[in-house]
């Protein structure tokens, strides 16, 4: 569709379900069309982690697609992947090779929390985080379902730890301040 002109390269889209689906990335009640400070600024603290994360074999990958089926392509704001960024040059990553997406939420979280949560669950990632901009909090969903649900939901804040579920399942504990706004 990009070698036809239908959608432009770098078009705010991600296919799911089969449905090229629009990203909305803005604060409630902006332009939908825009990225919200928060949601930019929370994004670029995601990208901080990646020092971290590679001390333990993984790395994070923001705004990137996931292969999660062949209907199934979303670009979550984050993804804690196995190994380094140059093992997937000749392909996408998957559920396989992730530990943990991360969505972050503010105009999008209903959507974040019944479409994209569904969509991960089925898809077996082990942990969904959603950085709920709005609630200024972090939702952690773990032990996903066949059914599109997951078992356990914890709720982090300010001043608590969030345990970042690593591809080999081992957990970085950080402080929920290091990426809420």
């Amino acid at each position: 569709m990009i070698k036809a002109g239908i959608v432009h390269e770098g078009a705010p889209i991600e296919l799911i379900d089969g449905v090229l689906v629009h990203k909305d990335r803005s604060a409630s009640g902006e332009d939908p069309m825009s990225i919200g400070k928060e949601h930019s600024l929370v994004v670029s603290l995601l990208g901080e982690l990646g020092v971290e994360l590679a001390e333990h074999g993984c790395h994070i990958r923001t705004q990137n697609p996931l292969q999660l089926s062949p209907y199934d392509e979303p670009e979550p704001d984050g993804a804690i992947l196995r190994g380094r960024p140059r093992a997937y040059t000749d392909r996408l990553p998957g559920a396989a090779d992730t530990g943990s997406v991360i969505e972050v939420s503010d105009s999008s979280l209903a959507y974040d929390r019944k479409t994209k949560l569904a969509l991960y669950a089925r898809a077996g990632i082990a942990q969904y985080i959603l950085v709920n901009l709005p609630g200024r909090c972090i939702e952690i969903h773990e032990q996903p379902r066949p059914d599109g649900s997951y078992q356990q939901v914890a709720v982090r804040r300010v001043g608590e730890t969030v345990p970042l579920r690593l591809p080999d399942g081992e957990r970085l504990p950080i402080l929920a301040d290091r990426i809420l706004p």
